[in-house]
């Protein structure tokens, strides 16, 4: 059966990077923890809690398993995005931990705002290093030749740094090529190192199969599971953190000015460092599912996504009036169209059925401050894309 066959015909969906179309085996599994054990989860005895936990469980370790990491090593957290994760996680961390905080240029305002509301809070430097074509960071050199700004002729350095780029740009898809490498040095200098993988963990979570990161963060809604955030962190973080956002769920008692934190009562209840208030249960347990569905994908799928993915690239790159963005073929793609504005242009695709982001994509420091594009249009397709989508595509494409 086509997991997406609510899909119509006439609807061709280029939007997955924002957030991916769900496979009816995860809306399914949402249905039923609504229909069949719609329940408070760490919180009660009966048997709808029973099966919520026994499930929320379950999500926690396909998450480590998907990854190859180890629960000795490594904890699960639930939160409401990648967003959420990364501000959670820089404002948690203890100020004397942390002296300076890098991020890079080619970044989601994601890590680009928080980390520059963390330098401000903290009075702390903050670097912009310029990411290479192929993704990779500068790992030595002066910084004057490695990073955006003025920052005069001292080298990089990243002793007690919190360094807090993607593994995957959300505008063309180009990767941490240098991820071992970046986390070898930074943790050699007593750093640390918090990935924003909200780009890469639907078709690309092997790059970070036994990292060994500090924090990865990311979003389930981009990966065919519903609204959701994950933070996947190392045990060994929590002496780094100051807990400063508490509440329900992340105490094992309370007295009348003191309480007992159930992460440190407990090392099996560590992931309720992060998880203040009830949590979104259901989306939980169809994360689940989804990861499921996931590693089920065929070699078929993943051809057919290589396909449209060069067929696509293609067919853009041979019109010498359209301008991509990056250099290699990749499911997520930007460009603009030379005399045409992106906006009308995604107006005018969308009357033809096909929905594709216009505009800076919530990366406008680099894309409209650095490269000075005009605004974009983004196609970025998934395991729902149809080679008849293609046709569709291109042939709209001519016809505007």
């Amino acid at each position: 059966m086509n997991d997406f066959d609510y899909l119509g015909e006439k609807a061709v969906y280029l939007d997955a990077a924002c957030q991916s179309l769900r496979p009816r085996p995860v809306v399914e599994a949402l249905e039923r923890y609504y229909f069949e054990h719609n329940s408070c989860g760490e919180r009660v005895k009966y048997p709808w809690g029973e099966q919520t936990d026994e499930l929320v469980e379950a999500t926690r370790k396909k998450v480590l398993k998907l990854l190859k990491l180890k629960s000795k090593d490594y904890f699960v957290s639930f939160t409401l995005n990648t967003t959420y994760g990364i501000n959670l996680i820089l404002n948690e961390l203890d100020e004397t931990v942390v002296k300076r905080v890098i991020t890079s240029d080619i970044e989601h305002n994601s890590p680009f705002l928080a980390t520059m509301a963390m330098s401000k809070r903290l009075g702390i430097p903050r670097i912009v290093l310029k990411r290479n074509e192929d993704g990779s960071l500068p790992l030595a050199g002066k910084l004057v030749e490695v990073a955006r700004g003025n920052y005069g002729d001292e080298e990089l350095d990243f002793a007690q740094a919190a360094v807090v780029v993607n593994c995957a740009a959300n505008f063309d898809g180009r990767r941490l090529a240098n991820l071992t490498e970046l986390v070898k040095k930074v943790h050699k200098a007593g750093g640390l190192v918090i990935i924003d993988a909200a780009q890469a963990m639907a078709h690309y979570h092997e790059m970070l199969e036994k990292t060994e990161v500090d924090v990865i963060c990311f979003s389930a809604h981009k990966m065919y599971a519903p609204s959701l955030g994950v933070i996947v962190a190392r045990r060994d973080l929590l002496p780094k953190l100051k807990q400063n956002f508490i509440g329900g769920g992340m105490v094992d008692d309370v007295f009348l000015d003191r309480y007992l934190l159930s992460a440190e009562a407990n090392r099996e209840h560590v992931h309720t460092i992060f998880e203040a208030g009830l949590q979104a249960w259901g989306e939980i347990c169809a994360l689940g599912a989804a990861i499921e569905w996931l590693e089920d994908r065929s070699k078929a799928d993943r051809k057919r996504l290589e396909v449209c993915t060069r067929e696509l690239d293609e067919f853009l790159r041979s019109n010498p009036k359209v301008k991509m963005v990056g250099q290699e073929p990749n499911p997520t793609m930007s460009f603009y169209v030379e005399g045409l504005d992106s906006h009308l242009l995604g107006s005018a695709l969308g009357k033809e059925g096909i929905m594709a982001r216009t505009g800076y994509f919530c990366a406008h420091y680099y894309l409209d401050k650095v490269m000075q594009y005009p605004p974009l249009i983004r196609f970025s397709l998934s395991y729902a894309t149809r080679e008849s989508d293609i046709e569709r595509v291109k042939k709209a494409m001519g016809k505007i």
